[in-house]
Protein backbone atom coordinates (compact mmCIF):
# COMPACT_ATOMS: atom_id res chain seq x y z
CA UNK A 1 0.00 0.00 0.00
CA UNK A 2 3.02 2.11 0.65
CA UNK A 3 4.53 1.47 -2.29
CA UNK A 4 7.39 -1.05 -0.64
CA UNK A 5 8.30 -4.95 -0.58
CA UNK A 6 5.71 -6.87 1.12
CA UNK A 7 9.26 -8.50 3.26
CA UNK A 8 10.95 -8.88 5.11
CA UNK A 9 8.86 -7.82 8.46
CA UNK A 10 11.37 -8.89 11.24
CA UNK A 11 14.41 -6.28 10.92
CA UNK A 12 12.71 -4.06 13.38
CA UNK A 13 12.53 -7.02 15.75
CA UNK A 14 16.00 -7.69 15.00
CA UNK A 15 17.37 -4.13 15.53
CA UNK A 16 15.33 -3.32 18.91
CA UNK A 17 15.57 -6.88 20.74
CA UNK A 18 18.79 -8.62 19.17
CA UNK A 19 21.24 -5.48 18.86
CA UNK A 20 24.49 -7.33 20.25
CA UNK A 21 24.72 -8.70 17.20
CA UNK A 22 26.38 -7.05 14.30
CA UNK A 23 23.45 -8.74 12.11
CA UNK A 24 21.23 -11.40 12.08
CA UNK A 25 21.04 -13.89 9.68
CA UNK A 26 17.94 -16.43 9.04
CA UNK A 27 18.35 -19.60 6.79
CA UNK A 28 14.59 -20.62 6.23
CA UNK A 29 13.36 -21.56 2.46
CA UNK A 30 15.37 -18.31 1.68
CA UNK A 31 18.45 -16.79 3.70
CA UNK A 32 17.41 -13.25 4.12
CA UNK A 33 19.71 -10.58 6.74
CA UNK A 34 19.30 -7.57 8.62
CA UNK A 35 22.02 -5.35 9.82
CA UNK A 36 22.53 -1.24 10.29
CA UNK A 37 24.42 0.33 7.37
CA UNK A 38 24.42 4.22 7.74
CA UNK A 39 22.14 4.66 10.90
CA UNK A 40 20.10 2.56 9.04
CA UNK A 41 18.42 -0.63 9.45
CA UNK A 42 18.62 -2.56 5.65
CA UNK A 43 17.63 -6.08 5.37
CA UNK A 44 16.52 -8.50 2.27
CA UNK A 45 16.39 -11.75 0.61
CA UNK A 46 20.04 -13.74 -0.49
CA UNK A 47 19.31 -16.62 -1.75
CA UNK A 48 17.38 -19.66 -1.55
CA UNK A 49 17.85 -22.51 0.83
CA UNK A 50 15.55 -25.40 2.22
CA UNK A 51 12.82 -24.03 -0.60
CA UNK A 52 15.07 -26.11 -2.78
CA UNK A 53 17.22 -28.07 -1.42
CA UNK A 54 13.75 -29.99 0.22
CA UNK A 55 12.33 -29.63 -3.03
CA UNK A 56 15.09 -32.25 -4.69
CA UNK A 57 15.27 -34.58 -1.39
CA UNK A 58 11.42 -35.05 -1.21
CA UNK A 59 12.15 -36.90 -4.48
CA UNK A 60 13.98 -39.75 -2.22
CA UNK A 61 11.06 -39.83 0.35
CA UNK A 62 12.86 -37.35 2.80
CA UNK A 63 11.63 -34.33 4.14
CA UNK A 64 15.10 -32.55 4.04
CA UNK A 65 18.48 -33.83 4.28
CA UNK A 66 19.61 -34.36 7.75
CA UNK A 67 23.23 -32.64 8.12
CA UNK A 68 23.56 -31.65 4.50
CA UNK A 69 24.78 -35.67 4.28
CA UNK A 70 23.49 -36.40 1.04
CA UNK A 71 24.65 -33.32 -0.19
CA UNK A 72 28.35 -34.01 1.39
CA UNK A 73 28.11 -37.07 -1.19
CA UNK A 74 27.77 -35.31 -4.56
CA UNK A 75 30.23 -33.52 -6.87
CA UNK A 76 29.60 -29.77 -7.88
CA UNK A 77 28.47 -29.49 -11.22
CA UNK A 78 30.74 -26.28 -12.18
CA UNK A 79 28.59 -24.87 -15.11
CA UNK A 80 25.59 -24.81 -13.43
CA UNK A 81 27.22 -23.13 -9.88
CA UNK A 82 28.22 -20.31 -12.56
CA UNK A 83 24.88 -20.06 -13.88
CA UNK A 84 22.81 -20.10 -10.28
CA UNK A 85 25.72 -17.52 -9.64
CA UNK A 86 25.22 -15.16 -12.75
CA UNK A 87 21.15 -15.07 -12.02
CA UNK A 88 20.29 -11.18 -12.26
CA UNK A 89 18.66 -11.04 -8.76
CA UNK A 90 21.90 -11.24 -6.98
CA UNK A 91 23.38 -8.31 -8.94
CA UNK A 92 20.04 -5.86 -7.74
CA UNK A 93 20.58 -3.62 -4.75
CA UNK A 94 18.28 -3.69 -1.85
CA UNK A 95 15.51 -3.66 -1.25
CA UNK A 96 14.80 -6.81 -3.07
CA UNK A 97 12.96 -9.92 -1.50
CA UNK A 98 12.23 -13.39 -3.08
CA UNK A 99 9.58 -15.98 -3.68
CA UNK A 100 8.38 -18.87 -4.91
CA UNK A 101 7.42 -18.00 -7.81
CA UNK A 102 10.68 -16.83 -8.75
CA UNK A 103 12.12 -20.22 -7.26
CA UNK A 104 9.62 -21.86 -9.99
CA UNK A 105 10.58 -19.62 -13.66
CA UNK A 106 14.35 -18.60 -12.56
CA UNK A 107 15.90 -21.75 -10.64
CA UNK A 108 14.33 -25.15 -11.15
CA UNK A 109 14.24 -24.71 -15.36
CA UNK A 110 17.78 -24.41 -14.74
CA UNK A 111 18.60 -27.53 -13.05
CA UNK A 112 16.17 -29.32 -15.49
CA UNK A 113 18.75 -28.50 -18.02
CA UNK A 114 21.44 -30.41 -16.58
CA UNK A 115 20.74 -34.24 -16.05
CA UNK A 116 21.99 -34.60 -12.78
CA UNK A 117 22.23 -36.73 -9.76
CA UNK A 118 20.10 -35.70 -6.83
CA UNK A 119 23.47 -35.67 -4.60
CA UNK A 120 24.87 -33.61 -6.89
CA UNK A 121 21.74 -31.24 -7.67
CA UNK A 122 22.32 -30.55 -3.80
CA UNK A 123 25.92 -30.49 -3.58
CA UNK A 124 25.63 -27.67 -6.22
CA UNK A 125 22.99 -25.88 -4.08
CA UNK A 126 24.86 -25.93 -1.04
CA UNK A 127 27.78 -24.37 -2.79
CA UNK A 128 25.56 -21.89 -4.23
CA UNK A 129 24.18 -20.51 -0.65
CA UNK A 130 27.58 -20.63 0.86
CA UNK A 131 28.65 -18.54 -1.61
CA UNK A 132 26.08 -16.26 -1.71
CA UNK A 133 26.29 -16.25 1.99
CA UNK A 134 29.56 -15.56 2.40
CA UNK A 135 29.73 -12.89 -0.38
CA UNK A 136 26.95 -10.32 1.88
CA UNK A 137 29.04 -11.07 5.29
CA UNK A 138 32.39 -10.32 3.39
CA UNK A 139 31.54 -7.68 1.31
CA UNK A 140 29.88 -5.67 4.41
CA UNK A 141 32.69 -6.84 6.75
CA UNK A 142 30.32 -9.07 9.16
CA UNK A 143 31.10 -10.84 11.82
CA UNK A 144 29.22 -11.24 14.99
CA UNK A 145 25.94 -12.51 13.74
CA UNK A 146 22.93 -14.08 14.98
CA UNK A 147 22.23 -17.39 12.87
CA UNK A 148 18.74 -18.86 12.97
CA UNK A 149 16.44 -21.13 10.85
CA UNK A 150 16.22 -24.78 9.98
CA UNK A 151 19.24 -24.20 7.72
CA UNK A 152 21.77 -24.09 10.56
CA UNK A 153 21.33 -27.91 11.13
CA UNK A 154 22.78 -28.37 7.77
CA UNK A 155 26.15 -29.17 9.00
CA UNK A 156 27.91 -29.31 5.39
CA UNK A 157 26.17 -26.06 4.60
CA UNK A 158 27.18 -24.46 7.33
CA UNK A 159 30.31 -26.21 7.14
CA UNK A 160 31.10 -24.41 3.69
CA UNK A 161 29.95 -21.29 4.68
CA UNK A 162 32.33 -20.71 7.31
CA UNK A 163 34.82 -21.74 5.29
CA UNK A 164 34.05 -19.06 2.97
CA UNK A 165 33.93 -16.34 5.22
CA UNK A 166 36.88 -17.30 6.87
CA UNK A 167 35.18 -16.67 10.10
CA UNK A 168 33.58 -19.11 13.26
CA UNK A 169 29.84 -18.86 12.87
CA UNK A 170 28.13 -19.45 15.59
CA UNK A 171 24.26 -20.57 15.36
CA UNK A 172 21.74 -19.72 17.90
CA UNK A 173 20.74 -21.64 20.88
CA UNK A 174 17.99 -24.19 20.51
CA UNK A 175 15.30 -21.96 21.87
CA UNK A 176 16.07 -19.24 20.01
CA UNK A 177 15.91 -20.76 16.40
CA UNK A 178 12.66 -22.19 17.17
CA UNK A 179 11.49 -19.67 18.53
CA UNK A 180 12.37 -16.22 17.12
CA UNK A 181 10.51 -15.73 14.37
CA UNK A 182 6.82 -16.12 16.66
CA UNK A 183 8.80 -14.22 18.64
CA UNK A 184 9.24 -10.77 16.63
CA UNK A 185 5.72 -11.25 15.10
CA UNK A 186 4.09 -10.92 19.06
CA UNK A 187 6.77 -7.81 19.34
CA UNK A 188 5.36 -6.41 16.23
CA UNK A 189 1.87 -6.77 17.74
CA UNK A 190 2.89 -5.15 20.76
CA UNK A 191 4.34 -2.10 18.50
CA UNK A 192 0.97 -1.57 16.54
CA UNK A 193 -0.94 -1.70 19.85
CA UNK A 194 1.51 1.36 21.15
CA UNK A 195 1.02 2.65 17.46
CA UNK A 196 4.79 2.81 17.10
CA UNK A 197 6.59 2.19 13.65
CA UNK A 198 6.60 -2.16 13.37
CA UNK A 199 7.82 -1.65 9.50
CA UNK A 200 10.99 0.11 8.55
CA UNK A 201 11.31 2.43 5.33
CA UNK A 202 14.45 1.48 5.36
CA UNK A 203 14.00 -2.26 4.94
CA UNK A 204 11.07 -2.15 2.16
CA UNK A 205 11.76 0.75 0.34
CA UNK A 206 7.51 2.39 1.48
CA UNK A 207 7.04 5.65 1.55
CA UNK A 208 7.85 5.91 5.35
CA UNK A 209 8.45 3.84 8.33
CA UNK A 210 4.99 2.70 9.51
CA UNK A 211 2.70 0.57 12.23
CA UNK A 212 1.54 -2.04 10.02
CA UNK A 213 -1.60 -3.87 10.60
CA UNK A 214 -4.55 -4.40 11.80
CA UNK A 215 -6.68 -4.85 15.37
CA UNK A 216 -9.30 -6.60 15.46
CA UNK A 217 -11.67 -6.66 18.74
CA UNK A 218 -13.93 -9.71 19.28
CA UNK A 219 -17.53 -8.33 19.71
CA UNK A 220 -18.90 -9.26 23.00
CA UNK A 221 -22.31 -10.11 23.46
CA UNK A 222 -23.99 -9.33 26.38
Amino acid sequence: ALGGQGAPLVPIGDALLFSDYDYCLNLGGFANISFDQNNKRIAFDICPVNIVLNHYVSSMGMAYDSEGQIAAKGRVCKPLLKKLNELKFYTLEPPKSLGLEWVQSEILPLIQTYELEVPSVLRTLVEHCAIQLSNILNQNHLRKGLITGGGVFNSFLMQRFSELTKCDLHPANPTIIEFKEALIFGFLGILKLRNEPNCLQSVTGAKHDHSSGAIYFPEIKQ
